[in-house]
């Protein structure tokens, strides 16, 4: 058995057709027809069902293919161990990091990075915790930034620093000159926040519900950008980590203060890890235990 079956039958099996599998494999539909009829002959089972429009894994189809994906995974990552430079003259990393965080760490983080390590690409996912976690899984990740609550047993987090949430106003337009504001303040402030497909905004609307409380949402984006941009030219706030806030921005405490978020690098639990993945974990808390100092 070659590990060209394995990629072809893994092919058709994700594309739903050999004649789409053919063309991304650059191969010829009858000889990768052929090629799988080989390995089910060889591994005496039937592993696609043909018969529809549609193909798909039989039962011992998907049964195997869950094995064979674990296992490319594990040869890639074999690959890039071989290839991996250990005085970082040469490498990648892959990253997935949450939006929130992406605002004020990736920055700094990546500067320091870039001065130490010039050479190495790095590929940068902005995603959400719950897309991150199956991409490190999956192998489509070396290293994630979100979160310390995992989802997955298979994924390990290494705390960062906590993240605090505060309402950020325009040091110029807004009228809230306050240095402390009170839930009920905050509330009855027009207020910018990001959607409901953000976990930051579930944590905004259970502090209001926890103080009784209504928030007047003016606007909803699902960008941080336009959210501080809308802040910096409008009476509006926002709430987002005190980290974020920058020229023409004020930074409010609130008052009971937002429940703490424990940001975190994510990793697959027992996988490779790269020279490039480690000096970029510990850049990563160097800057992170920056943050907290100040």
């Amino acid at each position: 058995m070659l590990l060209r079956h394995i990629r072809y039958l893994k092919a058709v099996a994700d594309l739903g057709s050999f004649t789409r599998a053919a063309q991304t494999l650059h191969v010829s539909q009858p000889a990768l027809s052929q090629q799988i009829k080989e390995l089910e002959e060889r591994l005496g089972a039937q592993l696609l069902d043909r018969s529809g429009r549609q193909v798909r894994p039989t039962d011992l189809g998907s049964a195997y293919l869950e094995r064979v994906h674990r296992a490319l995974n594990e040869l890639e990552e074999g690959g890039r161990a071989i290839r991996d430079v250990e005085d970082l003259s040469a490498g990648s990393l892959r990253l997935g990091i949450t939006p929130t965080v992406a605002a004020y760490l990736i920055g700094p983080v990546s500067r320091r990075f870039r001065a130490s390590y010039p050479n190495i690409k790095l590929s940068i996912l902005v995603s959400s915790h719950e897309e991150i976690e199956p991409a490190l899984i999956d192998d489509r990740l070396d290293l994630g930034i979100g979160f310390g609550d995992l989802l997955s047993e298979d994924i390990e987090g290494i705390l960062l620093h906590v993240e605090r949430l505060a309402l950020i106003v325009s040091a110029k337009r807004s009228s809230v000159r306050k240095t402390v504001v009170t839930a009920a303040e905050a509330a009855s402030t027009p207020l910018a926040l990001l959607d409901s497909s953000f976990s930051i905004r579930r944590t905004v609307e259970r502090y209001f519900r926890h103080e009784d409380l209504r928030p007047q949402i003016a606007v909803e984006a699902n960008s941080i950008s336009t959210l501080l941009e809308l802040v910096r030219m409008t009476d509006l706030a926002t709430i987002l980590p005190e980290n974020v806030g920058g020229a023409s921005l004020s930074t409010i405490k609130m008052n009971p203060a937002f429940e703490p978020r424990r940001a975190a690098l994510l990793r697959r639990r027992n996988a490779y890890c790269s020279a490039a993945a480690r000096a970029f974990i510990a850049t990563t808390q160097r800057v992170a235990a920056e943050f907290a100092e100040g």
